[in-house]
């Protein structure tokens, strides 16, 4: 498999769930959703230099249920259901530093989010239903937060061990209203030190890849809210075949470390959240002179969920290199 295309997949591939526009953390999702950041090779930056550019895609569907209030922007809402589609376009340059232990590359993704949001407003006078209003808002297709990493940094133990080092950064430039459900963004900077490791076994067909990471939130000016940070741990297992097919599984965790602060947090008693999801994992590569393409598909069932929505993740994505 080539090398530069290792890259590209795990980039444009996880980056199209790392900013999923949801919303424990403000609206009870955040950044990320769970199992879904690993990606195969994400421990590996090639030697090879050069440019790359990927496309990702993602669908969520998760749901709070009606007895928890959560802090969605300037609402407090009395349960919360929220669907996402996310494509992304992702660029990537491998830079020119030779064949040594150490690599290194850079990244940039344009997201474009759409998402329906329905929950129960509370007018916070108290629980009864003479309190609650069913509202429904939606977003049609647009960009949502673009990120980037400045450097990603590659260290080869030797040719089955590797590992990646990087800072992503979420920028707050997407449609936002506080006064709305829907969003395509989180009104916040985010800063995500990530370490990813990829091990190889098997004579290669057998790969492990795990990607651990800490998302810090700056505050949300316009609620005066600010998430905790949030702890994220992936791991993948995947044996693959000559024909082209590989299989395996994908957990997750998300736990929040800190709790929110703010008003809102406050009342909610800080909203600190976790969650844990596993699932299949299926992909298949063909290859040709100068490119290949891989399609790869997973679904996640999210457990053991609190203050975060709950849902079944599901990621398809199909990346081309030449």
């Amino acid at each position: 498999m080539n090398a530069r295309y290792l890259l590209a997949t795990c980039i444009a591939s996880s980056g199209a769930l790392l900013a999923l526009p949801a919303w424990a953390t403000e609206g009870g999702l955040g950044r990320t959703i769970t199992g879904t950041t690993v990606q195969s090779f994400a421990g590996v930056v090639p030697p090879t230099p050069g440019f790359d550019a990927a496309i990702g895609y993602a669908y969520y569907s998760g749901e709070i249920s009606a007895s928890r209030e959560v802090p969605v922007n300037n609402l407090v809402t009395l349960g919360l259901d929220a669907t996402f589609d996310m494509l992304s376009v992702t660029g990537m340059y491998v830079w020119d530093t030779g064949e040594s232990r150490w690599n290194f590359a850079s990244m940039a993704t344009l997201p474009f989010a759409k998402l329906d949001v329905t929950a129960d407003l509370s007018t916070h006078l108290g629980m009864s239903p003479l309190n609650r209003l069913e509202v429904n808002d939606k977003a049609d297709w647009g960009v949502f937060d673009p990120f980037f990493a400045p450097i990603i940094a590659g260290y080869h133990f030797d040719q089955t061990r590797h590992m990646s080092l990087a800072l992503y950064i979420y920028t707050d430039w997407g449609d936002y209203d506080p006064d709305r459900l829907a969003n395509l963004s989180l009104n916040n900077w985010t800063y995500s030190p990530t370490i990813a490791y990829t091990q190889l076994m098997q004579k290669g067909t057998l790969e492990f890849t795990t990607v651990g990471a800490v998302d810090f939130y700056t505050r949300n000016d316009a609620t005066d809210y600010e998430n905790g940070a949030v702890l994220r741990i992936d791991a993948m297992l995947v044996k693959r075949f000559a024909n082209g097919w590989g299989i395996g599984g994908v957990g997750g965790l998300i736990e929040q470390l800190e709790d929110d602060e703010g008003p809102t947090a406050d009342r909610l008693n800080g909203f600190k959240g976790r969650a844990f999801a596993l699932g299949p994992i299926v992909d298949y590569t063909k290859k040709w002179d100068g490119g290949q393409v891989e399609f790869a598909a997973r679904w996640l069932k999210e457990f053991d969920v609190t203050r975060r929505l709950e849902g079944d993740p599901l990621m398809v994505t199909a990346t081309v290199a030449f």
